[in-house]
């Protein structure tokens, strides 16, 4: 079986995400997709709340399992016994930083590869960040995010008002 991992913070996740998660799902035997729970951030969604919105918007992929994880991509995707890391490139910028943590994943388990999937025409200007920016401001996401998570974007920020 041919496991990948697909990492990320998707806080919130975005049409890009999961257009990414669908393209890579055709390509692998199963696709985890695994939510960073990275301690020195401050998301706007807890972990188990990313891990719940990626499970509704992606439940119809079968070979895809959402988890959570902190520490190394590395040591996750030993865990988990997947092979093939994916990362998603919107720009020559993403690639630089890109490539820098494929070849030190690569130095600290050369078992494990790095694949990039280009960004779709339609997403490759979208990020979490700007999709939180124009939340917060009470601006349109809907052509921005699942249409399941739409609301709950906003309940985060009324709260904030």
């Amino acid at each position: 079986m041919i496991r990948a991992i697909y990492p990320g913070s998707f806080d919130p996740v975005t049409l890009g995400h999961l257009d990414i998660i669908q393209r890579a799902a055709r390509n692998f035997d199963e696709l985890i997709v695994g939510v960073l729970n990275n301690q020195s951030k401050h998301p706007l969604f807890t972990v188990e709340e990313r891990v719940k919105m990626l499970k509704e918007v992606s439940g119809k992929i079968l070979n895809v399992r959402i988890m959570s994880f902190s520490g190394l991509l590395v040591d996750f995707a030993k865990e988990e016994k997947a092979n093939c890391i994916i990362r998603g490139l919107r720009a020559i910028t993403d690639f630089e930083y890109e490539l820098q943590m494929a070849q030190t994943n690569s130095i600290l388990n050369s078992e494990v590869d790095t694949m990039f999937l280009t960004a779709s025409n339609d997403y490759s200007y979208l990020s979490s960040t700007t999709v939180k920016e124009i939340a917060s401001f009470g601006g349109n996401i809907e052509k921005f995010v699942p249409k399941e998570i739409c609301s709950r974007i906003y309940e985060k920020y009324s709260g904030k008002r």
